[in-house]
C-alpha cells in the first residue's frame, strides 16, 4: 500500500512539473504580440520551432522574420503595427499620424501610409489603406522613427503631419486641416516657427495663408 501511495505521488509530481509549452515560453518572456525570431531565445526557444508553431496556427508569419501570437489582443495601434511589418517602406501619415499625436478628432478608417514615389502599391487583404506617395525632401524631413506594439515604423512629427493635411488637403479636406492646425496650437504640440520651418522646405500655400492670419 506504501509502494502505491509513494507511486502515485511520484506521478502527481510529474504532473505537476510539466514543462511549459513554447506559448507559454513566449507569454512569460513578455511577448504578447508581434516579436521578431530573434526574440526567441530569451524564450528558451529555437528559431527549428517557429514553423511547427505557424502551422499549428498558434503563431501568425506577418513579415519577413517577423510574427504574432494569433490569440493576441489587438490594440488600437495593431492596425498601424500591421501595416508598418507588411509594408516597411513606408511612413504613417496624414490623418492616421495626426490620430497616433493625439491632434484634432480624426478617426480614420483606413491606415494612411506614404510610399516613395515610385514603389507599388501594396494590397493587404486584411487592412484597408489609403496610399499617398512621397519624394525628394518629403521622404524624409520631420520624419520619426517609432514603434507600434514592438514593430519598427516610421512617422511625420506633429508639425509635418498638420503641413502635410494643407498639402494634402484635396484628400483629407480643409476641415481636418483647420482643426488639426488649431487643435496643435492651442494645446502646444507644435509652434508657429515649427510649422514654418516645415513649410519652409515643403512649400504650403494654405498653410502659409493659414499661419499669417494667426499672426495679424
Amino acid at each position: 500500500m506504501t509502494h502505491i501511495v509513494g507511486m502515485l505521488k511520484h506521478g502527481a509530481g510529474k504532473m505537476r512539473h510539466k514543462s511549459p509549452s513554447p506559448l507559454d515560453r513566449l507569454r512569460a518572456a513578455g511577448i504578447a504580440g508581434f516579436f521578431r525570431a530573434e526574440q526567441l531565445e530569451a524564450a528558451d526557444l529555437t528559431r527549428d520551432q517557429l514553423p511547427a508553431l505557424v502551422r499549428t496556427g498558434a503563431v501568425e508569419r506577418v513579415g519577413r522574420g517577423l510574427y504574432r501570437l494569433a490569440d493576441a489582443e489587438p490594440t488600437e495601434n495593431y492596425s498601424l503595427a500591421m501595416a508598418s511589418a507588411r509594408v516597411p517602406n513606408s511612413v504613417v501619415c496624414l490623418l492616421s499620424a495626426l490620430r497616433v499625436h493625439g491632434i484634432g478628432t480624426q478617426a480614420p478608417a483606413e491606415v494612411w501610409l506614404a510610399i516613395p514615389h515610385k514603389a507599388r502599391v501594396p494590397r493587404l487583404r486584411e487592412l484597408r489603406l489609403r496610399i499617398v506617395r512621397f519624394s525628394g525632401p518629403a521622404w524624409t524631413f520631420g520624419v520619426q522613427k517609432t514603434e507600434f506594439e514592438g514593430v519598427p515604423a516610421r512617422i511625420t512629427s506633429p508639425a509635418r503631419t498638420i503641413a502635410d493635411c494643407f498639402r494634402f488637403e484635396r484628400l483629407v479636406g480643409p476641415e481636418a486641416a483647420i482643426e488639426a492646425l488649431q487643435d496643435a496650437l492651442r494645446r502646444r504640440k507644435v509652434t508657429v516657427a515649427e510649422l514654418s520651418r516645415v513649410a519652409g522646405v515643403l512649400p504650403s500655400r494654405r498653410l502659409n495663408a493659414a499661419l499669417d492670419l494667426r499672426s495679424v
